[in-house]
C-alpha cells in the first residue's frame, strides 16, 4: 500500500507494477458518458487487478483510505468474484487517471459516502473477468473444457480429476489471453465473502506503525516548510521582517506565497521557530469587521423574511389560518472545523521535467490539475501519490486544492523537495469550516394533533458555489435534508437565504444534513409534545408510506427499549434521517445533573444502507460517525471576533474524550438493494436524538449547538 523505507515512492511504483510478471487487467465498462468524463471516451476503463506469480492478488484502488475501510470493502468485491484467497489479497493506491473517475462526478475523488455504491458494479465485473481468464488459462494448460473447471480460494480446480492450479501458477498464461467480452457476476446467494464480517487489510500496518500517511512521506534532500498565515481571512502581508528568522539554525529560506509567508528549514522545529520569529505587518482588509455575533444577528433577521423557495407543497399560509395549534422555533448551529487527527500536509518534488506530489487527498484529479497549471508541465509529467489519510471528513477534498497549491509554490521558489506541514493551530484557524446556519421553522396542527402546515426558512452559506459541483450556480448544500423532509405533511414550504461571508466554508461530514437533521428532528419532537403524543409513535404515523424510514425507526426503538422506565434525571430521545441514500435512526439515553452537566450513556443506532459488503466496516463507521457527531453537538464551535478566529487547538476546540463516550449498539437492516454509503449518514441524527433526550429528562428544549443547558428553553 505504501513504499518501503529507503525506496522512493516513484521507484516503488515503477518496480511494483513491473515486478513478478503476472496478470494485469483493465476492465472497460459502460459506466460513464463522454460528457460526464470530460473526454471523448465512450466507456470508462476501471478496476485494475494484478495477479502475481506468487498468487498475491493486488487490487489497485482509485479511492482514498481515510479510516472508512474502503481499502477492505472494495477489494472484497473483487475477491468475491475472483474466488480469491483473502489471505493473499493486497491493495494499492492508484495513480491519477481517467480510468478511476467517479461515475457520477467525472473526477477521481473520494467523498459523498459513495465509494462502495459507485464501484459496486465495475469492481465486481473486474473480478469476474479475472476469474474467467484464470479458468481459461487452466483449461488451456490441461486441454479440457473450461465449463468443467471451478475456482475456490485462489485456485482453479478441474472437477473431473481434482487437478488444481494456483492463480500464481496461471498468472503468466492468463496474461496472454484476451479478456472475454462479458462475464456474468455472481448471484448474491453464492456470496462467500460479501456480507460477512471481514478483517481490514490495513489493520496490521496501522497497528505496527508501518502504515505511511502523508505526514510520513520523505524524499532525498527534503526540506520542511511552515507558512505564516493571515490572522484574518483574506489579509495581505504589507511588510515582512525576516532578520530574526534567518538567524535561526536550520532555516534555509523565507518565501512569500499566496497563502502567506513560508519559512523553509531542514526540519519541522527549525521551521516553526523561524516562523515564530517572523515580523509581519498585515493589511487585514474588509474581513476584519466579521464577528460571530454580527453574523448571527443578521441571520436571525433574515430568517424572519421570505427566502428563495426550494420546496412548495400545497398552501402552508392557508393551512396556518385553520390550524388548531401553532408553534414557531428558531435554531442555530456554529461554524465547525474538521479537526482531522493528521493535520494537512503535502510533499512536492518538482524538477524540470517531472513533479511528484505525496499527500493524503480526497480529490486527486483536482489536485493534479492544479499542479499541472502551476508548474506548466504536461499532465503526464505530474504524479500525485495518494497516501493514507489520518482523517478527511471533507477537509482533504478541497475544490481549490489550496494545501497542494501552496506546497507547489514553495517547491517552485526553492528548487528542492519540500513538505509543507500545517500545525494544529493552522488547521483550527485555517477556515474551510462547516457553515454557521440559522433556521426559523413553524408548524400548525389540526384539532386531532396532526401536522397540516410546515414552513422552514434557512439562512446559511453554501459550500458548492463556485465549484464544479454547482455548475449552474444552484447550491443546494444548505437545503439537503430539509427539502427531503420525509413526514407526511400536506402543506410544506422550505426556503433559503444564501449568504456570502468572508469565512471560507467547505463540506463537513454529512454537509448540510449535519444541521438540517438537528432542526427537523428536534422540531418534529416539539410537534409531538404539542400534540400530546409519543415522539416515536408520532413519527410512525407520519411515515406510513415510507417503509424503509419506518423500518429503521422501528428497529432503533425496539433495540433502544423505547418506552421503558429510566432513573430520575435520565431521558431517552429518538431521531431519524435519510442522507446519501442511507436510512439511519438513533436512540440516545442521557442524563442531566443538577448542575446542568449532560452525559450520554447509551446510543442505539439502526441503519439501512442496502446490501452490506462488510458488516464490521458498517458498524465501525456508525460508531465513528456517532462519536464525531457527539463531539460537534456537545463541544464543537468556531467563533470569530474582529475577523480573528478565537479557537486554536484541542484545549479550546474540544472533541469527545474516551471517558465521555457512550455505549454504542449498531443494528443493520440487510436487504438486496444496491449498497450505499455509511461514512456520513450516522452523523446527522445524533444531535437531535440527544437534544430530544434532554427534553425528556428536563423539559427543556435545546435549539442551539453546542449544547449548553444554560441556553436551553
Amino acid at each position: 500500500m505504501n513504499s518501503p523505507q529507503g525506496l522512493s515512492r516513484r521507484d516503488f511504483l515503477r518496480v511494483g507494477v513491473a515486478a513478478g510478471g503476472g496478470l494485469l487487467i483493465g476492465i472497460p465498462l459502460p459506466q460513464l458518458s463522454s460528457s460526464q468524463a470530460g473526454s471523448n471516451e465512450a466507456f470508462r476503463p476501471n478496476a485494475f487487478v494484478r495477479v502475481g506469480t506468487d498468487s498475491i492478488v493486488t487490487v489497485i484502488i482509485g479511492k482514498s483510505e481515510m479510516g472508512t475501510g474502503i481499502y477492505t470493502a472494495l477489494p472484497m468485491m473483487v475477491a468475491e468474484e475472483m474466488d480469491a484467497d483473502w489471505r493473499n489479497v493486497r491493495v494499492e493506491a492508484a495513480p491519477v487517471g481517467k480510468v478511476y473517475f467517479h461515475p457520477t462526478f467525472g473526477i477521481q475523488m473520494t467523498g459523498g459516502s459513495s465509494s462502495v455504491t459507485s464501484e459496486w458494479d465495475s469492481l465486481r465485473k473486474a473480478g469476474a473477468i479475472a476469474r474467467a481468464m484464470l479458468i481459461a488459462a487452466a483449461a488451456g494448460q490441461w486441454a479440457v473444457d473450461p465449463t468443467g473447471c471451478r475456482t475456490e480460494k485462489g485456485e482453479v480446480v478441474h472437477q473431473a480429476t481434482n487437478r488444481r492450479l494456483s492463480y500464481g501458477a496461471l498468472a503468466e498464461r492468463a496474461a496472454t489471453l484476451s479478456p472475454p467480452a462479458d462475464v456474468p457476476v455472481k448471484d448474491a446467494s453464492d456470496f462467500t465473502l460479501i456480507g460477512r464480517p471481514t478483517h481490514r487489510l490495513d489493520t496490521a500496518s496501522k497497528a505496527n506503525g508501518t502504515a505511511l500517511f502523508g505526514i510520513d512521506a520523505q524524499a532525498p534532500g527534503m526540506l520542511t516548510a511552515l507558512i505564516a498565515r493571515p490572522p484574518v481571512f483574506g489579509a495581505k502581508a504589507t511588510r515582512i521582517n525576516d532578520t530574526k528568522t534567518k538567524k535561526i539554525a536550520g532555516v534555509k529560506a523565507v518565501v512569500p506565497v499566496q497563502a502567506g509567508v513560508a519559512v523553509v528549514a531542514n526540519g519541522f522545529w527549525a521551521a516553526k521557530l523561524g516562523r515564530d520569529a517572523l515580523e509581519i505587518y498585515w493589511d487585514e482588509g474588509p474581513n476584519a469587521t466579521i464577528s460571530t455575533a454580527a453574523i448571527r444577528e443578521e441571520y436571525a433577521r433574515l430568517a424572519k423574511t421570505p427566502g428563495k423557495v426550494a420546496r412548495h407543497d400545497g398552501d402552508a399560509a392557508e393551512a396556518f389560518g385553520r390550524a388548531a395549534k401553532q408553534i414557531t422555533a428558531e435554531y442555530e448551529v456554529p461554524y465547525l472545523a474538521h479537526a482531522t487527527m493528521e493535520p494537512l500536509n503535502c510533499l512536492v518534488d518538482l524538477r524540470e521535467d517531472r513533479c511528484d506530489i505525496w499527500t493524503g487527498t480526497q480529490f486527486q484529479s483536482l489536485d493534479h490539475a492544479a499542479a499541472v497549471n502551476l508548474t506548466g508541465l504536461q499532465p503526464s509529467q505530474v504524479h500525485v501519490h495518494t497516501m493514507m489519510l489520518g482523517g478527511g471528513f471533507g477537509r482533504r477534498g478541497s475544490a481549490t486544492s489550496e494545501f497542494v497549491v501552496e506546497a507547489v509554490e514553495v517547491a517552485k521558489a526553492i528548487h528542492a523537495p519540500v513538505k509543507v506541514v500545517w500545525t494544529r493551530e493552522d488547521d483550527i484557524r485555517g477556515g474551510w469550516y462547516r457553515p454557521l446556519a440559522y433556521d426559523r421553522i413553524a408548524a400548525g396542527l389540526d384539532e386531532n394533533g396532526n401536522p397540516i402546515a410546515w414552513e422552514h426558512t434557512i439562512v446559511s452559506q453554501g459550500v458548492l458555489e463556485g465549484t464544479m459541483f454547482a455548475p449552474d450556480g444552484n447550491d443546494g448544500s444548505s437545503l439537503e435534508g430539509a427539502v427531503e423532509m420525509p413526514y407526511a405533511i400536506p402543506n410544506v414550504t422550505v426556503a433559503l437565504h444564501p449568504r456570502k461571508v468572508g469565512v471560507p466554508v467547505l463540506w463537513w461530514r454529512s454537509v448540510g444534513n449535519s444541521h438540517t437533521a438537528f432542526v427537523v428532528e428536534s422540531f418534529i419532537d416539539e410537534l409531538a409534545h404539542l400534540a400530546g403524543k409519543d415522539p416515536y409513535e408520532f413519527r410512525r404515523t407520519l411515515l406510513k408510506k415510507k417503509p424503509r424510514h419506518l423500518a429503521v425507526l422501528d428497529l432503533a426503538a425496539k433495540k433502544g427499549n423505547w418506552g421503558a422506565s429510566l432513573p430520575k434525571g435520565h431521558g431517552r430521545g429518538i431521531a431519524l434521517h435519510f442522507s446519501f441514500d442511507t436510512y439511519v435512526a438513533e436512540v440516545a439515553e442521557v442524563s442531566v445533573s443538577e448542575q446542568g452537566k449532560v452525559r450520554i450513556h447509551r446510543v442505539v443506532a439502526s441503519v439501512d444502507c442496502g446490501r452490506i459488503v462488510n458488516p464490521d466496516g458498517v458498524a465501525a463507521q456508525m460508531e465513528g460517525g456517532i462519536v464525531f457527531g457527539l463531539s460537534a453537538a456537545l463541544k464543537g464551535e468556531i467563533t470569530i471576533e474582529r475577523g480573528h478566529v478565537q479557537q486554536r487547538n484541542f484545549h479550546d476546540y474540544q472533541v469527545l474524550r474516551i471517558n465521555e463516550a457512550p455505549s454504542i449498539e449498531v443494528y443493520m437492516v440487510d436487504n438486496a438493494e444496491h449498497p450505499q454509503g455509511v461514512g456520513e449518514p450516522p452523523v446527522p441524527p445524533i444531535a437531535p436524538a440527544v437534544a430530544n433526550a434532554i427534553f425528556a429528562a428536563t423539559g427543556k428544549r435545546v435549539r442551539k449547538l453546542p449544547i449548553r443547558m444554560s441556553e436551553a428553553v
